[in-house]
Formats: structure tokens, sequence, C-alpha cells
């Protein structure tokens, strides 16, 4: 089995802690296991997309506006 080194921040640590009856490693295993799976199913939906990549941008704009123009309007109620 392969091993990972990862740091984290003290107080997150200091939290972790304060559990100690959880396995740390399997939260970890599981964890890196589901978003490697989600990484892996929208890299094969984006192996299929016929958009390019000026596309991409261009419909990532309209939808930051639209998202920009609707808090703008729920702020001014």
């Amino acid at each position: 089995m392969g091993e990972l080194r990862v740091e984290i921040p003290e107080e997150l640590r200091e939290e972790m802690e304060e559990l100690p009856n959880v396995n740390w490693k399997l939260v970890v295993r599981r964890t890196l296991k589901r978003e490697l799976e989600e990484i892996l199913e929208l890299k094969r939906i984006i192996s299929k997309s016929k958009l390019t990549e000026e596309d991409v941008e261009e419909l990532s704009d309209k939808i930051n506006e639209s998202l920009a123009k609707r808090f703008r309007g729920s702020i001014k109620r």
C-alpha cells in the first residue's frame, strides 16, 4: 500500500485530537476515493464535450453575470 503524508493546520490537528475514537486514516481514504471518483467522472464528461475553451469561457461569463444580477437583486429587497 502506498503512503501519503499530508500537512494540516495545527488548529485542525487539535480538533481531530478531540475525537480520538475516529479512524482518521479511514476517513481520509474514503474522502480521497470519493473525490477521485468525482474527478474521473468529470473527466469522462469533459472528454465527450464538443465545447471549445472559448465556448466554456463565454458560458462561464454568462452564468457569472446572471448570478451576480440575481444576488444584487436579492440584497436590494
